[in-house]
């Protein structure tokens, strides 16, 4: 079988767990810790970086931040996993769901001004396979409008926009008010689970660092700020071990040859996938937008198609997935949503492949997936109720 994913270790991460181990030092905040988080701020121009256990942590503490309370809406793509809405759910913030464009699975950003009323409180965009959302455009809406934007960032490690307004290119992550980044198995760069939240607006610094730590300023008495230190506001425990972080910056010490790798994979994919354009629609990278080679997707033309090409590529030992299914239809917010038709969103949901993605795919299995794809669509493409 070759696998979905395979997560890439690059031959450092027992080291530096064992060094996390025998420092003496393996909760939170540690040293791996504070080096992972400095690596962020100076590589990529980020506000304050907290590493969380997860990306859904790290959203559920932009919720708070936010002050997110009962009656508040917060706009959301539909396609996306439920992580970006369910951490403003917990908060008592109603969702309006946005549709996806119809040239790529992101949120379409000429809707959200309709999607405004004197309820909404903050914009929350998904950042598809690591493809940046207009943020000029988004930017410009919520400053229109006195709104927060948090950046789900957790699929687009290295990625960049380019801003025609400040003439610059900008990484994903640092343009929102608050970002949230993703370091799961199935990401560029991991730590098995485990996350980041970036401050970027500065008045939310000091509270995010007591939010971090458990509603206390445990951090401010560590750095000889105050004489003890208590329970000062709400919070929990968001912190990852620092075993995690020791994991995490074996990765980052070999982000350029990982993300050269993924790009590479990617671009082998796309340039093999060019016979079969007649039968997929391929994904699409604005001109605003990099390619960080998170995952490499297509559309069938249906969902009866896309379940029959799932179920035969499975046969022939290649594991390939749909992705998420849209939350205006989910069972447990259906009934809560407003009642708008999604269409692209439901298109997407119906239709999207998502193919094996990681380190170690080699050319020849890459050749042996597009030919299976190839035989199995001129198959499908024969038989006319598909």
């Amino acid at each position: 079988m070759i696998p979905f994913n395979k997560p890439y270790m690059t031959g450092k991460e027992m080291h530096y767990i064992y060094d996390a181990v025998y420092s003496g030092k393996i909760s939170g905040n540690g040293k791996y810790t504070v080096k992972c988080q400095n690596f962020f701020q100076s590589k990529y121009s980020f506000g304050r970086c907290l590493l969380t256990s997860s990306c859904t942590d790290a959203l559920e503490m932009a919720a708070i931040l936010l002050d997110i309370k009962a009656g508040d809406e917060v706009i959301i793509p539909a396609f996306t996993f439920v992580s970006s809405a369910n951490a403003f759910v917990l908060r008592g913030a109603k969702i309006v769901f946005c549709d996806s464009r119809k040239d790529h699975p992101g949120m379409d950003e000429d809707l959200i001004a309709s999607l405004i009323s004197p309820k909404t409180k903050a914009i929350v965009v998904v950042h598809y396979a690591g493809v940046a959302c207009n943020m000029d455009k988004v930017m410009e809406i919520a400053e229109q409008h006195a709104l927060y934007v948090v950046e789900d960032a957790a699929q687009a490690i290295d990625s960049f926009y380019y801003s025609k307004k400040d003439n610059r290119q900008k990484a994903l992550g640092s343009i929102g008010h608050l970002a949230a980044f993703s370091f799961h198995e199935t990401k560029n760069i991991i730590s098995g689970e485990g996350g980041m939240l970036v401050i970027n607006d500065v008045q939310f610094e000091k509270r995010a660092e007591i939010i971090w730590e458990k509603g206390t300023n445990r951090s401010s008495f560590y750095r000889g700020e105050v004489d003890k230190y208590g329970w000062v506001d709400i919070g929990s425990s968001f912190l990852p071990s620092d075993i995690i972080a020791a994991f995490l910056w074996a990765q980052l010490e070999n982000l350029e040859v990982i993300q050269q790798k993924r790009i590479s994979i990617w671009n082998n994919y796309y340039e093999k996938f060019q016979a079969l354009t007649t039968q997929f629609d391929l994904p699409i990278i604005p001109n605003y937008a990099s390619n960080n080679g998170h995952m490499f997707y297509f559309s069938c033309p249906s969902i009866v198609y896309r379940d029959e090409l799932l179920k035969t590529l499975k046969a022939k030992n290649i594991w390939a997935v749909f992705h998420y299914l849209s939350l205006e239809n989910s069972p447990y917010y259906s009934n809560l949503h407003d009642g708008r038709t999604l269409p692209n969103s439901k298109r997407y949901s119906e239709t999207l492949v998502r193919l094996p993605f990681f380190f170690e795919l080699d050319e020849a299995k890459i050749s042996h997936i597009i030919d299976a794809l190839t035989k199995i669509s001129l198959n499908l493409h024969d038989t006319s109720h598909y």
